[in-house]
């Protein structure tokens, strides 16, 4: 799991998406009775690796981890839909550091064909992120 630093660095930025709604982890989402769009939400942290060494307190961390953006539409309607949200999502990060957490690479579909889950259809939008945290005494 990524810190909470990032986590909500990474979460207020998705405030912005209005266009479905946005669930993550452990959140009670319900799918709606009648499928429909939304995104389903993974922040992961891969690594916090220390960048310099010098006095306690006044160092450089580099933390870097994934966004996993999974954009769930309805089955059997084809990818196009979830492709083009997949794509928009990827905009609200590119180009656009939030704070100390900069996003790097992005990718739709990320070289894996789109899964099947119950009456949804999944494509996943992953972007790469790292943050930099500098210690304080």
């Amino acid at each position: 799991m990524s810190s909470l630093s990032a986590y909500d660095l990474i979460m207020a930025r998705l405030t912005e998406w209005t266009e479905t709604p946005v669930s993550e982890e452990n959140d009670g989402f319900d799918t709606p009775d009648v499928p429909a769009p939304f995104v389903y939400v993974e922040v992961v942290g891969d690594l916090l690796e220390q960048q310099t060494v010098g006095a306690p307190g006044n160092n450089l961390w580099m933390e870097s981890g994934v966004i996993y953006l999974h954009v769930m539409t309805p089955n059997d309607a084809g990818s196009r839909q979830a492709r083009g949200i997949a794509e928009r999502l990827t905009m609200l990060f590119r180009e656009r550091p939030l704070e100390d957490l900069h996003p790097r690479q992005m990718s739709i579909g990320a070289g894996d064909p789109g899964r099947t889950f119950g009456n949804y259809y999944a494509m996943t939008a992953t972007i790469t992120w790292d943050r930099q945290d500098y210690t304080s005494a």
